[in-house]
C-alpha cells in the first residue's frame, strides 16, 4: 500500500520561493504518476499539475506555468512541487496524490488519483 507524505510548507512573503516534498513509502514513486493539488480558504480544490511515472512528462496549470515546476527523484522515491514567485493567491493546502493507472503521461483529473497525503500547508503573506 502506498502511502505519501508531504512537507516543505511554511510562510513566505510574495515574491518568495518554497519547494515540496512528497515522499513514498511501500511502494515505487516509479510506478506512478503524480498529481499536485491545492485548496484554498473557502475555495474548490484544483490542480496545479502532474507529472508522469517516468518523470518525463509534465502538465502545469495556466495560473502556475512559469513559476512552478516538478520533478521525481527515483533514489528518494519522492516527488517536489518548487514554486517560485509565489503570490498571496497561492496560498492554500497543498496535497500531493498518486495515479498507478497511466503510463508515460498525466492528467490533472482529481478523480483519478486514488492514493493522497495529507497535505502541507502554505500561506503566502508579506
Amino acid at each position: 500500500q502506498l502511502r505519501l507524505v508531504e512537507s516543505g510548507g511554511g510562510l513566505v512573503q510574495p515574491g518568495g520561493s518554497l519547494t515540496l516534498s512528497c515522499v513514498g513509502s511501500g511502494v515505487t514513486l516509479d510506478w506512478y504518476a503524480i498529481g499536485w493539488f491545492r485548496q484554498a480558504p473557502g475555495k474548490m480544490r484544483e490542480a496545479i499539475g502532474c507529472i508522469a511515472d517516468d518523470g518525463h512528462y509534465t502538465s502545469l496549470a495556466d495560473s502556475v506555468r512559469g513559476r512552478f515546476a516538478m520533478s521525481k527523484d527515483g533514489a528518494k522515491n519522492t516527488a517536489y512541487l518548487q514554486m517560485n514567485n509565489l503570490k498571496a493567491e497561492d496560498t492554500g493546502i497543498y496535497y500531493c496524490a498518486a495515479n498507478a493507472q497511466l503510463s508515460g503521461t498525466c492528467r490533472q483529473l482529481d478523480h483519478e488519483y486514488n492514493q493522497w497525503g495529507l497535505g502541507t500547508q502554505v500561506t503566502v503573506s508579506a
